[in-house]
């Protein structure tokens, strides 16, 4: 290899890092709004189509263009898809934080910047091998116009990878191609910066570096998709037409992808008539003010938003609770608490979302663990939110919602029908001498309603105040208490109706993992590398609230459980104690909430800390 400049001359020392094949990660530091979103996408795509297993994670500000921005791919060739808590190659195209991101690589590692302009000769470590490459000075000299300069080192980059990690050249042109497929001279200006990048690196370097890449067969059957688009296309298969929403990150997204779904399969075709109504209200109250009107109309109606969204709206939700007006929210949780920090990841709303609004109240939530679930259980929250007649509020994240996942492709049934529930048809209600809205036929708490303009017979009065079961208005107390007593019922009848938790039981051992979420991929990797270090544990995800009797059971047959989640206050903890028979004994908390997603090492280092303590005790 040759040093910054193309001199021949010797890396600078490094220790050795030995020869890892698809099993490392890279980080690009950036600077926001240069354009390399496209570059990394590019990069993400290429080893997606080599076979190798990969993730990517993007941590962005909130603020202003030209703040520092990082993109993360992790390469695992054993699949695993949360993040390793550390950095082998980090691709420094931010001098302002040179520093910090040489801080970050893993001894052994790579550090590959800008050599376009001097590096401050404090920024070295004798355990990281640095590369210089003049990409910006290569752009400069290529390309005639500014902006093309500066997008196109981002590019360059990509280039001198190929090189350094061996990816295939080829399914680079050919992801180039259709991405430009219409602008042919943006296919050869991207090819140009790639060649660029990927012959200086040949000619300066000793390629491939010992952490390098080969074509697998492990991403047949999936496909790379965010939580986003994946909830947006849920909600279109499960037949919503109407969404209503107040833009808010991490979710502003979700409305986007579902909008251009609706655009695209939701338009008539002979008269050109749109079958949606989108609505950007002007704040969150209203929107899901809408969207109750909507679902009371009989439209399949949701809005998306996040914490503060869901702060706004409670009053509205407990409407929706108390009248059993079917809606669904999709609550991309951000950090917190007030408006935190909008582009990092938690999940925080869970208690809030649990008993949102005044007065006695419980919701069901649904708890995706990856963009592939964000699609299923967004079907699921409509079925169940016209099957119970009440708010279903679905909770994903940041890092679900807006990351890079690599997930099963997203399978239907073209036979789906929706579950509507419990609704009158016009000639059911002409046969009936008496309908009342809120009584409880069936003795399992869900009434029968109706329809707006079915027939005559099925009108009834929507009151958010003390109604009785003929929705009349009353202050009586015991009519009052019979309405609440049968939502308490229908909330219990649910318990059976909703995703059952994922359980693993795979040891003989009274210790287990109780989880949510996007800590799923970091709790699996964790559980090996525990297993590896004689700490078998079992392991159980929850999918839904109320909780299934499956939690309790695996509760009761666990002397201690890690409860693993990404928020301060163990929110999920304090909902199993308050839900389940948990004691307070049995469950320990291991929390994450610095705003970045949780990896493996942290779950690994706390729970074989106490572990330890509790084989020296």
């Amino acid at each position: 290899m040759t040093s910054d400049h193309g001199k021949p001359a010797p890396l600078e020392a490094a220790s050795p890092s030995g020869s890892r094949i698809n099993d490392f990660v890279i980080k690009i530091a950036n600077v926001n709004g240069t354009g390399s979103a496209s570059a990394n996408g590019l990069l993400m795509k290429s080893l997606f189509r080599m076979g190798i297993p990969v993730t990517g994670k993007n941590f962005f500000p909130s603020n202003i263009q030209g703040l520092p921005t990082w993109y993360e791919i992790r390469v695992s060739r054993d699949g695993y898809r949360c993040r390793s808590g550390q950095v082998d190659i980090m691709i420094a195209m931010n001098n302002e934080t040179y520093a910090e991101d040489l801080a970050e690589v893993a001894p052994g590692g790579f550090f590959l910047y800008d050599a376009t302009w001097p590096r401050d000769s404090q920024l070295s470590r004798k355990d990281v091998t640095i590369l210089g490459i003049p990409l910006a000075g290569m752009c400069n000299e290529h390309f005639d116009q500014a902006r093309s300069r500066i997008l196109m080192k981002n590019v360059a980059y990509v280039g001198a990878l190929a090189a350094l990690l061996e990816i295939d050249m080829a399914i680079i042109r050919e992801l180039l191609n259709e991405t430009f497929a219409s602008k042919a001279h943006l296919v050869d200006a991207n090819q140009a910066a790639i060649d660029l990048g990927y012959q200086y690196a040949q000619e300066h370097f000793s390629c491939p570096l010992p952490l390098r890449l080969e074509a697998m067969d492990e991403t047949a059957g999936h496909i790379m998709i965010d939580g986003n688009t994946a909830a947006a296309l849920g909600c279109l298969y499960a037949g919503a037409t109407v969404g209503a929403w107040y833009p808010i990150t991490p979710s502003t997204s979700l409305m986007d992808a579902f909008k251009s779904y609706c655009e695209r399969y939701r338009v008539d075709p002979e008269s050109g008539e749109r079958r949606f109504c989108i609505v950007q209200a002007e704040d969150e109250l209203s929107a899901v003010g809408m969207v109750v009107g909507a679902a009371w109309a009989g439209a399949r109606a949701f809005t998306p938003t996040s914490g503060p969204g869901i702060s706004l709206m409670s009053e509205f939700i407990g409407f929706a609770y108390y009248t059993e007006v079917p809606i669904v929210l999709i609550d991309v949780q951000r950090v917190g608490p007030s408006t935190g920090m909008p582009t990092r990841t938690q999940q925080c709303d869970i208690l809030s979302c649990a008993y949102a609004s005044h007065g006695d109240t419980r919701h069901i939530l649904l708890f995706p663990a990856d963009p592939h679930e964000c699609f299923e259980l967004a079907v699921a929250a409509f079925d169940l939110a016209e099957r119970f007649q009440t708010p279903v509020m679905m909770l994903t994240d940041l890092d679900i919602g807006m990351n890079d996942w690599m997930a099963p492709e997203l399978q239907w049934d073209d036979g789906y029908a929706p579950d509507r529930g419990k609704v009158l048809t016009a000639e059911q209600l002409a046969e009936m001498p008496d309908f009342h809205r809120y009584a409880d036929v069936d003795g399992d708490g869900v009434p029968w309603r109706s329809l707006p303009g079915v027939h005559p017979n099925g009108a009834y009065f929507l009151r958010g105040s003390g109604h009785t079961e003929r929705g009349t208005y009353t202050e009586n107390s015991e009519e009052y208490q019979r309405v609440l007593d049968r939502l308490e019922h229908k909330f219990e009848t649910a318990r059976d109706a909703l995703p059952a938790p994922v359980v693993e039981i795979s040891a003989d051992t009274q210790v287990g993992i109780i989880s949510i979420g996007s800590c799923d991929g970091a709790v699996r990797e964790a559980r090996d590398l525990l297993a590896g270090r004689g700490y078998a544990l079992n392991y159980l995800r929850v999918k839904a609230f109320p909780f299934a009797d499956a939690v309790d059971a695996f509760i009761a047959s666990h002397r201690r459980i890690f409860v693993v989640e990404q928020n301060r206050d163990g929110q999920l903890r304090r909902l199993l104690l308050m839900e389940t028979q948990a004691t307070r004994q049995q469950l320990s908390s291991i929390r994450h909430y610095n705003g970045m997603p949780i990896s493996a090492r942290d779950i690994v280092e706390d729970i074989g800390r106490a572990l330890n303590q509790e084989v020296a005790a």
